[in-house]
């Protein structure tokens, strides 16, 4: 295991805090690891795997993942070009607009990487959000100045990337695990059940996901299971994940949520889901 790499964005759910507890739950070996739902990468980066498949359904974060492997250098000069003038709320909204008519015309290009990567540091709390067309529409939040990237990191990310056997894929998260065999790692970090009943399921792309997306997912972890593969899975504490879930190892954990507007409403708890 690594490892001094971690993420490039700042993530709804990511996982940096709760890395000693992931690690301490997982399988003592495994062949090739999956995760279906990469995310900003915290695990994945950490674990550095020398073989690996990554996936997301959010095409402009696999396009960061695919311009951080393929175009490295001149990733870190867009950024740096992008951070030279200060981020005032007129250039945010001046910039995100460039980020979503690229979006819209379906680029995927270091330009559209670099724009998601500052865009990402200017917008309110790290947010990702999407409104029915697709269109990037989180608010400014006030910060001028300040690096968008640690280009160390970007650096290394792209040397490790360029240089292991690692998959990017940017598809449905069944599609993402058809090849998972005996003794592979998958480790399952979607979109969370809601807390109450009134909350709405998490949406980080245009189609969101939904109930019967998480009882799909529940079905894909038993056919897996069935399979011999190794499988660790986070989400919410809540009734329904237990139910679906029922006969597995499950144990709850504290967590901070950093996205949360109301300070009061960011402790919460999460449940590691192993077969093992």
């Amino acid at each position: 295991m690594s490892n001094t790499m971690s993420p490039v964005l700042k993530w709804a759910g990511g996982k940096g805090q709760l890395l000693d507890r992931l690690t301490a739950r997982m399988p003592e070996t495994y062949n090739r690891f999956f995760e279906p739902f990469v995310g900003a990468g915290a695990f994945f980066l950490y674990l550095a795997p020398h073989e690996a498949i990554i996936n997301d359904i959010n095409l402009q974060l696999v396009n960061v993942y695919m311009q951080l492997r393929d175009n490295n250098g001149a990733l870190i000069d867009r950024i740096n070009e992008l951070d030279s003038i200060p981020g005032s709320k007129e250039r945010y909204y001046e910039l995100r607009k460039q980020y979503n008519d690229l979006v819209m015309s379906g680029e995927l290009s270091v330009d559209t990487a670099a724009l998601m990567i500052w865009i990402n540091k200017h917008c309110f709390n790290g947010l990702y959000r999407v409104n029915a067309k697709g269109g990037f529409n989180v608010p400014y939040n006030n910060k001028e100045t300040g690096p968008s990237m640690d280009e160390a990191n970007v650096a290394a990310i792209g040397q490790y990337l360029s240089t292991h056997n690692v998959e990017i894929m940017c598809t449905d998260f069944v599609t993402a695990c058809e090849g998972v065999t005996e003794g592979d790692f998958v480790y399952f970090d979607s979109p969370y059940v809601p807390v109450s009943k009134t909350a709405d399921f998490t949406s980080y792309t245009k189609d969101g996901f939904t109930y019967e997306d998480h009882v799909r997912l529940a079905e894909l972890f038993k056919e897996l299971d069935k399979r011999g593969a190794k499988l660790m899975l986070s989400n919410n504490d809540v009734p329904l994940v237990y139910e679906l879930y029922d006969g597995y190892n499950i144990q709850s954990t504290d967590v901070q949520r950093a996205i949360n507007s109301d300070s009061k409403k960011r402790k919460s708890k999460e449940l590691i889901i192993t077969n093992y």
